[in-house]
């Protein structure tokens, strides 16, 4: 008799995503539970998910880590799978996954996979974008979201692993909505930085940050 499959968890948190969240979930759909945390959406971002098997848990927005942190611990399983509303799980990816959770899943606290970014159209796979490995399959037992917001990470008790198979990326809509995210994220990146009492002064962190955006173009 063969070894029990391990049970995995999705985890997706979410904001006004209805034309990106059902891509994302349909690439989750093997999964044996997909949770997506809303932050209350104005379009069809929930009931979209709910059509495509999701519970969904509407909350408000504490943050990038307080939210996924809370999605992770509200799964049902031990084994959570994170990814947003922009990333897929390709069908490369799915199968190296699959097949290792029919096996020897917990044989690392987590596993990595590299994540291909597209912009405007292309794939990049270069530069500080590219292999762009993430951590988003873990034991919530031992690990957790951690990091400093917007810029969220997992990090885990014990060994990681590493898939080959690519964590599909799709950051921004077009090249305005990419400006608007650079301006989001170095606010709440400056506002975290007054939270921490370095009186860091918004413009000067906004230029400062436009003039390194390599570090910043693809939001974690």
């Amino acid at each position: 008799m063969g070894e029990a499959t391990t049970a995995i968890s999705a985890c997706v948190i979410t904001l006004n995503e209805a034309d990106r969240i059902e891509d994302c979930l349909e690439s989750l759909s093997w999964c044996d539970d997909i949770l997506v945390v809303d932050s209350h959406s104005t379009d069809a971002t929930r009931k979209l998910s709910e059509e495509h098997g999701a519970r969904v848990i509407e909350r408000d927005w504490p943050g990038h880590v307080a939210q996924k942190e809370f999605a992770v611990r509200e799964a049902r399983h031990d084994w959570v799978l994170c990814i947003d509303a922009d990333e897929r799980i390709s069908a490369e990816l799915r199968d190296e996954i699959e097949a290792l959770r029919k096996r020897d899943l917990a044989e690392h606290a987590g596993w990595q996979m590299p994540r291909l970014s597209s912009y405007l159209g292309h794939w990049i796979r270069h530069g500080s974008w590219h292999p762009d490995r993430k951590l988003r399959l873990f034991d919530r037992r031992r690990g957790h979201w951690t990091g400093r917001d917007p810029h969220d990470r997992v990090e885990v008790e014990g060994s990681v692993g590493r898939f080959s198979g690519k964590l599909l990326h799709h950051p921004y809509r077009s090249f305005a909505d990419h400006l608007a995210t650079i301006d989001r994220y170095t606010t709440t990146m400056a506002q975290g930085l007054r939270a921490a009492d370095r009186r860091a002064r918004l413009k000067y962190t906004k230029l400062w940050l436009l003039d390194h955006s390599s570090e910043i173009a693809l939001p974690d």
